[in-house]
Order: C-alpha cells, then structure tokens, then sequence
C-alpha cells in the first residue's frame, strides 16, 4: 500500500501532455481536472494544477509549465497522456524529483505488445523510488469529497460511501452513466487500465481501511497475483462487503478432454470458488452491483434465512413465493403465537399462512398491526413488504406509518413498491428509514438471496472447523520418491498402481490394485488378492479405458478371467492400434451395493493454481456437470461446503432404504487431496473416479494424476500451513512443540483464553473479556499465513488430549514493512522461560521473510512484557496513549 495515499489525497497534480487540441486525452484530462468531480463542476479540485507541455505558456487561464524541472516543486501525483515511448523517461524524471504516485493514460502498453519494453522500462525507472504506478491504459480516478476528478471519464461523480474499481475503462464510464441517473455516488472510483503495478489486491488493502468507504465494488476480468488478490480479499471481505461482477463466464482455454477434472472445472467457476473462499459476494450485472450495494450496506445482521412476506396483493405474495422457491430460498412457517396475533389484528378473510396477504383497502394501521408480530416471529430471520398502490389508501401514508417501526427493528426488512411516480414519495420515506427498496417482487427476493449468499461467505470466513474424523501422518517421504523416480523417467503420467499408491499415502482408502505384464502374471495376481477381481487395460495413452472396452468386472475364476485379458487386448489394439499397451490391472473387486460413484480430482488453473474438485462420478461426468470446486488448503468446514453445493449430496443424506453415506470420510479425503497437492508442487492434474462412497466410508477405485516438472511450489492461491516451521524443543525438562497454529486449534484456543487469569486478560486484550466470541476466536485460529505467524506452544495433557500452552503472534502490513505483535502464556506457566522460547521462534521467522520491525502496544504496568522486548534488543517508549507503552523490535540486518 506505499504511497497510495499519494494517489488518493494528493495536494498537487501534475499532468504531463496537456492540450488544448479539441477531444484529446490531454484537453479531456485537464479540464476534468480544472472542473472537479461533481456532475455540475461545483466543488473542484482545491490542491494545486500544473499543466506540461512544451508547446503551451496557458491553457485554460492556467499556467502551463515547459518541462518538469520548471515545476514548483514534485507533484504528489501525476497523469500521464504521452506517448509510450517517452514515459519510462518521464517516470524517472518524477521519481527522482519526489513523486510517488503516478496515472498512466497512454493504451497500447501491453505486456506482449508494440510497446511492451517500454511497460518494462517504466516499472524498472518507477521501483528504486517506490513510484505507484495506475496504468497504463488508466481511464484515471475520481475522488469526489476531494472534488479530484484526474480521468478523462465523460462524467462526473456524486460523493458517496462506495468504492469502485474497474479493469475496463469502457464498463467504468457505463457505470458512471448508471449512476449519474440513480443518485449513486462514491467515494473513490478508480480504473485499474493494465494493472502493471498498482492491481486489486493493492486497493483492496487500501480501501479495507479507508474510513470513507462503506462497500466495495470490483469488476473484473482476470487476475495476475491471485495469492495477493485471495490475501486482500479475504481481510477486506471481514471489515466491510466486497462486491464483484466477474466478466467472461463462459469457460476459458477448456482442459484436455483426456482429464475429466480440468474439463469440469472451467476458468469462471474457479474464479467463482475464489470469490466465495473470500468471503465476497458475486452478481452478474451492473444493476446488481448496485442493488446488493443498496440491500448489504442497508440490512442489520442476519441470523437465518428464512423469509416472511406482507403483501396486499395476493398475486404479489405468488411472484415473491416463486422468485425465491425457484432460487433456493426458504419462505417462513408461521408460528401458532403468530397466526393468533394475526388473527386479533386482521380482518376474516386474510390467508392464514405465509406470505401474510391484505386486502388491497388496508389502511395504514392494518400494515403496522401486521408486521408487528411478524417483526416478533421466531420462525422468521427477515421480511418483505409488498405493496402496491391503491386509490383507496396512501401509499406514502403507509409507508409513513411503518418506518418507525421498522426502524427500531433489529431484523432485517425489505421493501417492494411496485408503480413509478405514484409510489416515489413512499420510496423516498421507507430509504430515509434504512429499508432498501426494490420496484418488483422478483427484484426484492433477489435482493434477498443476495444476503443470503453474503451471509454463507462471510460464514465461510468465521466459522471454527471441527477436529477432523480421524488422522493419519502422510508418508511423503516415499510420495517425493515416486514422484522423483517417475521424471528422472520422463513419466509425467502416473497409472493406476502409483496414483493409488499415493493417495494410500496421504490416508485415502484404495482398492488392492497390481500391475501385471502379461495374462499370466494378471493370473498369479488375482491368486494372490482372490477372487473376484476386475480387470482394466494399462496404458499410458488411454485416459477413459471405460470408452475402448478397457475395463471388465466381477471375474470371479481363472478361466474367466484369461478369456477377459484375451478379449480385452483384441478389443483395445483394434480401437486404438495407436495405443501403447503396457499390460494389465487387477483390482480387488469392490462389493458395495448402497454406494454412490463421486469424482475427487485436482486441475491447475492458470490464474489461481491448483483447484480442487468433488461431484458425482462415473463414466458420466461431463454429462451429469454436478461438481463443486474449492481452492486448497480444506478444512472440515470448507470440505463440506464443496460437497453441499452438488446435486449428488442430497442422495449422501440417504433416501428410503438407502442408509445416509459417511460424509466425514469424504471430507477427510479431500482435505488429504489437498494437502497432497500443498506438499507435491509437480502435481498438476489428479482423477480419483469413482471414489466409492456408503455409510462405511469411501475407497478409491481408479485413480491418475499427471505431473509437471518445474512448477513453482508456492503455486497456491492460498498459502497453506507450513508444516516445515514444527519445531520439537526441550521446556522445563520436558518436550514440547512449537508450531504454526491450525483452524482446528480452536478449542484448545478456548482452553488457552479460559485459563487467563482475569489480569492477564486485561493485559493482553487492554479490556476485560469473561469470554472469547466465537467470530475473535476464528480470527485468532484462522490466520493467512502469507501475512500473519501465529506459534503456538502445545503438548499433550494429562487426559492424552493436545493442550495449547502458549501463542505469539505477528500481523504484517501488506509491503512487510512492520508487524504487529502479541503474546499469551497460561497464567500458571508465567515466568518460566516459555514466553521467551516462543518470542523467539516468531522474531526468528519474521527477520526470515525480510519483515523490517516487529512493534506493539503494551500496558505501561506490564514489566514482564517489556523485559521481554529488551531481551531482544528492543526498546519501550511511552504512547500517546496515557498508561500505555509502544515497543518497537528492528529485524533489519546489522541493525
């Protein structure tokens, strides 16, 4: 985030390549510039204008400086609208003078591009000096509260508490357009053009902490730095909602059909796990940018998501009912309690279920006696008013008459209002109250289930993953010799045998599988297993063996099976004469009558690295596309998320006599995918189909993975746990472990939190807690490690149950400057050295990864603290802040 401050509120704007040649960039700029953000040009730019072009004295009764060096001083910012060629000199002129920030309004400097060494030359002059860079091919940026319009967008924009940020230039002007017409405004709009420097994850960090902003709009087409952009989105996702419309959702550069796993798993559905994984909220038009805008900054907090509706109209209740039946929602069950209210407020006549109709002549007290027990319903999380108007009743009578009390309602209200100018005035009443209005049925459901969807995200953020079902230490010592054997062969595809091999490794049942050369090695191997066995065709060049008549089941003799493997090899040279058949495979036959074929797999995506993928499996796949895909590392919450969000998962919770499949199992098993996939950075595609599954567990029948020799191991989007920091150390004559902290770590957490004295509470936390939120004690286990370390100290206790004894943690700012850091020791465990030994292993890994200083914040009274830090070498000043100390640790080398 350096010096993007220099972009936002900047005291002086230089722009390089003004005009006054009638529809140039330079002419548009400046008088952007000159006139300011808002729509009437009232309110302009107050910092300093400084014009450059060597062939102007003025342009528009402004003085126009030659060259740079005639400047008064170095421009906080500046716009560039020169030619490519002559940037990287302009950058280096302003780099050297003091500026660091920079608009880049020139097109044609793509990476590949005319121009794309002069794109290399600018970000090499602009990185000595840290010069931000937005551009090159930047529409600008509009900061209306400063009044700074420095684009050469065609409007204007109203001040407002929404952020936007654009990859298109042609989008940005559109919704600009959009809403000039509907009274939106902002307060920073921003368009991103190339993104060589400057890019999503640098205005997520940035716009996370602005206290102007209230909600966070993206458009996006792709992404470059997806660990970054994941890092930014997910800390920005929990301090306010973060908004994104994502272009191009037909699939992009389609997998080998060879896979069935990179053929499901198409580009827009990865980027649609990534959104979910961060906690924001996807739409698919620019009308629902706005209208979750209008819905998420207006709603209280949510518990449910079970819907109740006061209509009075009977077909407004039928549309509503649709809408959100047909788009998975839950209308409310109406409780006795309820209906009895009801009952003494209404009318005979009324429909004594939900959606709550009345009659089209109810008076305004009729609507306030209605939602006062649906307001008090327990069965009921939010509700919708219909309406439409009536020459009988006011409708800003009404409306009038319920914002009181909708407004001192902590439960969420929505509003429908159908009708234009007859309903506008009712409109305007139910916004001033904080209700968000909707001009259809349909829309007001939508805008529903769009806080729906919010509200599982964010969940997705918070939640505490349960222990996993069981556990198992992976064997990868042997899965990297595999794997090491295999390349130095030129093997990049592994068959049968050697997939299976692995996953058994990694915990993940599979089915006794052997190679056999020839019908009588095949012969003595199912001797060997028993029988019966199924039979499948080995070859490197056959990816579906299913489609060549490369599979036979249930052989369940010698004889049968020698004509198989004979029939079999006739069969697959004479459909695929191309193929080299290496032998054959004999299995263990699988005898599950209550199970359920799914497909486990692995793709590689080309923006967000590995992904993983669950559904329905089978020779159908492609056919039946029920899959749900996920971005690894998994826990048990996230695993089953994934598994939810197929079709497949509602025949696992069993039907009639079908007992319910062990769910656990199959999360467990695509938590092992993943980690496999964290430990093994040359695994690039895995199929595990069929993945039998019943109320016994799962076993994996057929399995292939393909690797890739060279690929970066710090290829996930999502810094996984870094299993390689486990320390064993000697504490109090006795062995303990340091390690990074896990999800799963939660109750032990608890445990740590519960047995604080109340003392070391308030110094530790600077307040009094009697107990640990559920959503901190997520925050404190649930950690990106690409920006934050959190050790824990633990052994196993007494009662043969791991107990956490103490945890050190650092957060770091998003250029690893600094790091904030706290400490916590159980009160018991004080003063014997553990606080040291744990403070250490963070100071260590934090000078590590370059980090510059570890600072924090100390109780003046909390010596113990600061003896710790000057043991370090640290040093303890006073704050600003009466009774308290900031301490400050430099890790910068011969420091």
């Amino acid at each position: 985030m350096r010096n993007l401050d220099k972009l936002f509120k900047p005291a002086s704007v230089a722009l390089i390549g003004a005009s006054a040649r009638e529809h140039s960039l330079g002419a548009i700029a400046l008088q952007n510039l000159l006139m300011g953000s808002s729509q009437g040009g009232a309110g302009g730019y107050q910092g300093q204008i400084w014009p450059v072009n060597p062939k102007y004295d003025e342009l528009r009764g402004v003085r126009c400086y030659h060259k740079l060096a005639q400047l008064p001083k170095a421009p906080d910012l500046a716009l560039i609208c020169t030619p490519p060629a002559s940037i990287p000199g302009i950058i280096q002129e302003l780099g050297a003078m003091g500026t660091r920030a920079v608009v880049v309004m020139t097109a044609g400097m793509e990476a590949g591009g005319e121009y794309g060494k002069q794109r290399h030359l600018m970000l090499k002059a602009a990185r000595p000096h840290v010069l931000r860079i937005l551009g090159p091919n930047s529409m600008g940026l509009l900061v209306p509260k400063l009044g700074l319009n420095a684009s050469f967008a065609h409007l204007g924009a109203a001040s407002g508490k929404i952020a936007f940020v654009s990859q298109s230039g042609a989008l940005a002007s559109g919704v600009l357009d959009w809403a000039h017409a509907h009274g939106v405004g902002f307060s920073k709009f921003v368009s991103l053009g190339g993104s060589a420097d400057i890019d999503f994850g640098d205005l997520l960090d940035y716009l996370a902490g602005d206290i102007d902003t209230a909600a966070i709009l993206l458009y996006m087409e792709d992404i470059q730095a997806a660990r970054k952009f994941m890092s930014a989105a997910r800390a920005a996702a929990r301090s306010k909602p973060v908004i994104v419309l994502k272009a191009g959702r037909e699939a992009e550069g389609a997998a080998m059909a060879a896979w069935h796993t990179g053929a499901l798993a198409g580009s827009d559905a990865v980027y649609d796990a990534a959104i979910r994984r961060a906690g924001m909220l996807r739409v698919y038009s620019a009308e629902e940018l706005f209208d979750a805008v209008e819905t998420l900054t207006h709603v209280r907090a949510q518990r449910g998501e079970r819907l109740a509706v006061l209509c009075n109209g009977g077909g407004l209740g039928v549309m509503a009912t649709d809408a959100l039946v047909g788009s998975g929602g839950k209308l409310a069950e109406l409780s006795p309690d309820t209906v009895i209210a009801l009952e003494k407020a209404l009318p005979r006549g009324w429909s004594h279920d939900n959606p709550v109709g009345l009659k089209g002549d109810a008076p305004a007290q009729r609507y306030v006696d209605a939602i006062k027990p649906l307001l008090d319903e327990p069965q009921a999380d939010a509700l919708l008013l219909l309406h439409a108007p009536t020459a009988m009743v006011s409708s800003t009578e009404i409306a009038e008459a319920v914002a009181p009390l909708v407004r001192s309602t902590s439960r969420t209200v929505l509003s429908c209002l159908l009708g234009g100018s007859a309903v506008a005035p009712a409109r305007q009443v139910l916004n001033r109250a904080g209700i968000p209005t909707y001009d259809t049925p349909e829309k007001a459901v939508h805008g529903f289930m769009q806080i729906v969807q919010y509200r599982r995200n964010q969940e997705m953020l918070m939640q505490v993953p349960a222990q996993l079902p069981m556990s198992s230490t992976p064997r990868r010592a042997r899965v990297r010799e595999i794997v090491a054997l295999a390349l130095a062969a030129g093997q990049t595809v592994l068959g049968e045998c050697r997939s299976k091999e692995i996953l058994a490794a990694y915990g993940i049942p599979v089915a006794t599988t052997r190679m056999a050369a020839d019908v009588e090695e095949a012969l003595a191997v199912a001797a060997d297993i028993g029988y019966p066995v199924a039979l499948k065709i080995h070859s490197p060049d056959i990816a579906h063996k299913s489609d060549v008549g490369g599979v036979a089941l249930d052989l369940d003799s010698p004889d049968i099976l020698r004509s198989a493997c004979a029939a079999m090899e006739r069969r697959v040279r004479r459909m695929r004469p191309d193929a080299l058949i290496d032998g054959f495979t004999v299995q263990q036959m699988a005898r599950r009558p209550q199970s359920h074929e799914l497909i486990v797999g692995v793709t590689t995506d080309a923006a967000f690295g590995p992904v993983i993928l669950v559904g329905q499996g089978g020779i159908s796949v492609e056919v039946t596309a029920d899959h749900a895909i996920g971005l690894p590392p998994l826990n048990m919450v996230l695993a089953r998320d994934m598994l939810s969000r197929t079709r497949v998962s509602k025949l696992l919770a069993g039907y009639r006599s079908q007992p319910p499949a062990n769910v656990d199992a199959i999360c467990y098993a695509l938590i092992q995918v993943a980690e496999l996939v964290a430990d093994i950075g040359e695994l690039a595609e895995l199929d595990i189909n069929p993945l039998l599954v019943d109320a016994n567990g799962v076993i994996a029948l057929d399995a292939r993975i393909r690797l890739q020799p060279g690929q970066d191991a710090d290829r996930l989007a999502i810094r996984p746990y870094p299993q390689e920091l486990e320390e064993q150390v000697t504490w109090m004559d006795q062995s303990i472990v340091l390690r990074p902290i896990r999800p799963e770590d939660a109750p032990q957490h608890l445990d740590l939190f519960n047995a604080l004295d109340p003392d070391d509470v308030r110094l530790r936390f600077f307040t009094s807690m009697r107990e640990l939120p559920m959503s901190q004690l997520a925050r404190l286990t649930q950690i990106d490690y690409d920006r934050a370390m959190a050790f824990i100290a633990t052994r196993i206790g007494d009662d043969g149950e791991p107990e956490t004894l103490g945890v050190v943690r650092a957060v770091a700012d998003p250029d690893n400057i600094t790091a904030d850091f706290a400490i916590a020791v159980r009160s018991k465990l004080k003063a014997q050295g553990l606080g040291h030994i744990l403070f250490e292993k963070l100071v260590d890994y934090f000078r590590s990864r370059g980090t510059e200083e570890l600072v924090g914040e100390a109780m003046a009274r909390n010596k113990g603290m600061q003896r710790l830090v000057k043991s370090f070498g640290g040093s303890v000043t006073p704050s600003e802040e009466p009774g308290v100390v900031d301490l400050h640790i430099s890790l910068r080398p011969h420091a």
